[in-house]
C-alpha cells in the first residue's frame, strides 16, 4: 500500500501577524483594565461543583454506599474539596475586578462569601428536593425520584441554578455565571443566576428553555421545552429607566403552566394559576386563573390538503 504524501505545514507568519493585530486592537479599545489571567476557570468551578454535588446528593449522584457515620466523613471530604476551589475562584473574580474599584476589596471578602454560602447548602438541598417532588407529580412517566433526579434535564438545570443563585446573591455573579453555564451547555436551559424561582418548579423536557437575570417564578409553575421569560429590548437599543433596568423580566406567580414555544417578553405579570398555551406570544399582564391561547391548527380536506401536499412536494397541484 503507498503511503500518503507528506502533507506540508502551511505558512503560518500572516495568520500569526494578524491574530497579533486583533489582539493588539482588542486591548487597546479595553483599555487594559482587565487581567484575564484572573478571570475564574471554567474548569476549576466546573470541579468545584462536582464536588458540591456530591455533597448533596451523597448515595444518589456521589455513589456513597456505607454507612450513616461514614456518610458524614464522605461528605464533608466533598465539601472542603469544593469549598477550597470554590473561595479560590471568587478570589479570582475579585482580582478581575480590582482595577474597576477606587478602593481594594476587603481581604476576607472571598472566605466570607463562602462561609456565608455554605449556610445555604442545606435550603438549596431542600429546595433541590421540592423540585424532584414537582417533577414525579407532574410527569407520569417518572418511576421514581431516583431516575428524575439523576436523568431529567430540568432538575439537572435547577440544580445548578439553586448553587447559582445563591452565589450570585452573596456577591460573586462571575462564578455563579459560569455555574449557570455549565448547566446551559450539559441541558440546553438557559437560567441566569439572577432569577428568583420558588418551591417546586418542574421544566419538562426543557431544551431551549431561556430564563432572564430579573424574572421571577413562583412556586409549582410547571414550564415546557422552549419557553421565553425575556426582555423586550436589549440594553443600549433603547433609553432605559433605573427600573426598567432592574426589571426587565416577567413575573409568573404560583400555580401556573406555560407549555411549549410561549415566548413571555418584559415585565409582565402571569397571575396565579393561569394556563399559557403553546407558541403564544405575550406582551401583556395575564390575569389570575387566565388560559391564553392561540387559535388550533386547521385540519385540510378534499383538494386543499392536496394542494399543500403538491406544494410541500415542490409539484403544482
Amino acid at each position: 500500500m503507498t503511503a500518503a504524501p507528506h502533507q506540508q505545514v502551511p505558512d503560518l507568519d500572516d495568520a500569526i501577524a494578524a491574530l497579533r493585530a486583533a489582539r493588539a486592537a482588542w486591548r487597546r479599545e479595553d483599555g487594559g483594565r482587565h487581567s484575564v489571567a484572573h478571570f475564574p476557570s471554567r474548569i476549576e468551578v466546573e470541579r468545584a461543583i462536582g464536588d458540591l454535588v456530591v455533597a448533596l446528593f451523597p448515595g444518589r449522584l456521589g455513589g456513597y454506599a456505607g454507612d450513616s457515620a461514614g456518610e458524614d466523613r464522605f461528605v464533608a471530604a466533598a465539601l472542603r474539596r469544593a469549598l477550597t476551589i470554590l473561595q479560590r475562584q471568587v478570589e479570582s473574580e475579585f482580582a478581575y475586578w480590582q482595577e474597576e474599584s477606587a478602593q481594594a476589596f476587603d481581604p476576607g471578602q472571598s472566605a466570607m462569601i463562602v462561609r456565608l454560602f455554605v449556610g445555604e447548602l442545606g435550603a438549596i438541598r431542600e429546595l433541590v428536593d421540592a423540585d424532584v417532588r414537582a417533577a414525579f407529580l407532574g410527569d407520569p412517566a417518572a418511576r421514581s425520584a431516583d431516575e428524575i433526579l439523576i436523568c431529567y434535564p430540568g432538575i439537572v438545570a435547577m440544580l445548578h441554578h439553586r448553587i447559582a443563585h445563591a452565589l450570585y446573591n452573596l456577591g460573586a455573579p462571575i462564578v455563579a455565571r459560569i455555574v449557570s453555564e455549565l448547566a446551559n451547555t450539559r441541558t440546553g436551559i438557559d437560567i441566569h443566576p439572577g432569577a428568583t424561582i420558588g418551591r417546586g418548579v418542574f421544566i419538562d423536557h426543557g431544551t431551549g428553555v431561556v430564563i432572564g437575570e430579573t424574572a421571577i417564578v413562583g412556586d409549582r409553575v410547571q414550564i415546557y421545552q422552549h419557553v421565553t421569560l425575556g426582555a423586550r429590548s436589549p440594553l443600549g437599543v433603547t433609553d432605559m429607566s433605573v427600573r426598567e433596568r432592574l426589571a426587565r423580566h416577567p413575573i409568573v406567580e404560583d400555580d401556573v403552566v406555560i407549555y411549549a414555544g410561549a415566548t413571555i417578553l418584559g415585565r409582565v405579570t402571569i397571575g396565579r394559576g393561569a394556563t399559557i398555551g403553546g407558541n403564544v406570544w405575550l406582551l401583556e399582564d395575564v390575569p389570575p386563573d387566565s388560559v391564553v391561547a392561540q387559535p388550533t391548527a386547521v385540519n385540510l380536506k378534499g383538494d386543499a390538503a392536496t394542494q399543500l401536499h403538491e406544494t410541500l412536494r415542490g409539484r403544482s397541484a
